[in-house]
């Protein structure tokens, strides 16, 4: 039995987190959690109102002045303390996350929760790295330096499936570097959004410094990206909810950061492992219920393995088991939503109506009351097809066969997308090529959906710009001001001539 705790008691005061203190919302609209492996409730809400989300700008801006102005070791070690009350509330992390969302509590606890402790720990660590060019007499009579500045109060907006974890992407570069934050987490899963920012307060990081609203995108959403007093947005989710936030950000010429969509190419090679790719495959398509913008969705097997590839991953999908997200013999948890169940459901029908082979899965389970599907591998779908081109985001896999390696690596590039990508080979030239010609912000080498906090994530193409994680996230949260002070002391400079003889 997973640990536990009382939900609807945690969070009696509201569902907002405004300059430290949990509140209720305004918007006169309520919203339920909902448990998506069984379709109860768990929590009632009250949204958060545009007047909300300017309540929480004005506390974030309140508090920038004072946390901008802490030396990075403070800060640093703020998100010290941070990283020890996360690891001190766990399982308790843990069970929220599961409950909302589905996982299954063997992925919310061993990857989930240990990514976010370690992230922050990271970011305690780079607070105090900064990075910036070294000073010197560039021009021979000033000195030249270059200091990183945070930016202001940062809006941003993170998505569903991975809502502690994203919470924890938005967040810490963020304030890690002296910025202020107002988050805005999916209304349908703020529970670990709304516990993370009690951590940091309980860590000491001052009221207002992170806040959260928990509102629909349409008027909360769209209040924070476009109010102006609100100087970047981080978004991550959808490409076509992305376009949108930039059409509103442009009216305030924000800074803006937008990780999006992906539909990931697993490129195998005739000389690759057969049974790591089959496994990889399986897990990379699987990981979340394939509700995973960097999971495997695309698998382009070269002809001479294609057919074992085929039987292999039908065969090891069979065995997944699917049930209750609590129960951590649980492999595969529910999608999000009965909604969304539906949506993946509609996309393999249309597959198989236009002429895909559904080889294994294709079904909305009987004896599972959520919104469960099952895995679902799709061949012989031709490369402009729907299910090849379109995130589907739940746990589907079409896989397609290619001859030449330059056939491979060009239909794994011939989407819109570009976040991740992998190549499954024995070959170091071939490893070094996919490396170097694949279209995408990560490329795996025999393996795939492995991250580190150490490392970038970011795309390339429709899957927007910018990076969390690593010390290149705070390229998308300082500013960079260049200082030039004259040497000489002298009142006439030479380069006065061009304006006025001496």
């Amino acid at each position: 039995m997973a640990h536990r705790f009382d939900v609807e008691a945690r969070f009696s005061a509201g569902a907002q987190y405004i300059g430290g203190r949990l509140r209720a919302g305004n918007a006169g609209r309520p919203q339920s959690v909902v448990d998506p492996a069984t379709g109860e409730d768990v929590l009632s809400y009250e949204l958060a109102s545009p007047a909300d989300v300017d309540e929480a700008v004005a506390a974030a801006a309140a508090a920038y002045p004072g946390w901008s102005g802490a030396t990075p070791g403070e800060r640093s070690d703020a998100l010290h303390r941070l990283a020890g009350v996360l690891a001190a509330q766990a399982a308790d992390f843990a069970y929220a996350e599961s409950l909302q969302c589905g996982k299954p509590i063997r992925l919310t606890t061993e990857f989930d929760v240990p990514g976010t402790i370690d992230n922050t720990a990271f970011f305690a660590g780079a607070a105090r790295h900064l990075e910036g060019k070294g000073a010197a007499e560039y021009s021979g009579d000033h000195t030249s330096y270059i200091r990183r500045e945070p930016l202001g109060v940062i809006g941003s907006i993170a998505p569903w499936n991975y809502p502690l974890q994203m919470a924890a992407w938005k967040i810490l570069p963020a304030i890690a570097a002296g910025n202020t934050i107002v988050l805005k987490p999916s209304e349908l899963t703020p529970l670990t959004s709304l516990m993370f920012a009690e951590a940091a307060s309980e860590a000491g990081i001052p009221d207002g410094v992170v806040n959260v609203i928990s509102g629909a995108g349409a008027d909360a959403g769209e209040r924070l990206v476009g109010h102006p007093d609100v100087v970047m947005t981080s978004f991550t989710g959808s490409t076509g909810v992305g376009k949108r936030v930039a059409e509103i950000a442009t009216r305030t010429v924000k800074r803006l950061h937008l990780e999006l969509g992906g539909k990931a190419p697993f490129v195998v090679f005739d000389d690759a492992d057969l049974e790591a790719a089959v496994h990889g495959a399986v897990a990379g398509a699987l990981i979340n219920t394939g509700q995973d913008c960097t999971a495997a969705t695309r698998a382009y097997v070269q002809r001479p393995l294609y057919d074992a590839f085929v039987a292999g991953v039908a065969d090891l999908m069979a065995g997944v088991r699917l049930g209750d997200p609590m129960d951590p013999a649980t492999d595969l948890g529910p999608l999000i939503s009965y909604a969304q169940r539906d949506r993946v459901a509609a996309f393999v029908e249309r597959a198989a109506a236009a002429g895909a082979r559904i080889v294994t899965g294709g079904r909305i389970p009987a004896d599972l009351k959520g919104a469960y599907y099952e895995p679902t591998l799709v061949a012989d779908a031709a490369q402009d097809s729907e299910i090849v081109q379109s995130e589907v985001f739940g746990p589907v896999l079409a896989v397609l066969p290619f001859d030449s390696d330059d056939e491979g690596l060009a239909l794994a590039n011939d989407t819109a997308y570009g976040l991740a990508a992998s190549a499954w080979t024995r070959d170091l030239y071939r490893a070094n090529r996919a490396t170097r010609e694949l279209k995408a912000g990560c490329v795996w080498v025999n393996d795939h959906i492995p991250i580190i906090s150490e490392m970038p994530h970011g795309g390339y193409k429709a899957s927007g710009y910018g990076k969390d994680m690593s010390s290149y996230s705070f390229e998308e949260y300082t500013q960079v001001k260049h200082v030039m002070q004259d040497t000489t002391g002298a009142a006439r400079k030479d380069w006065h001539r061009t304006i006025f003889a001496l």
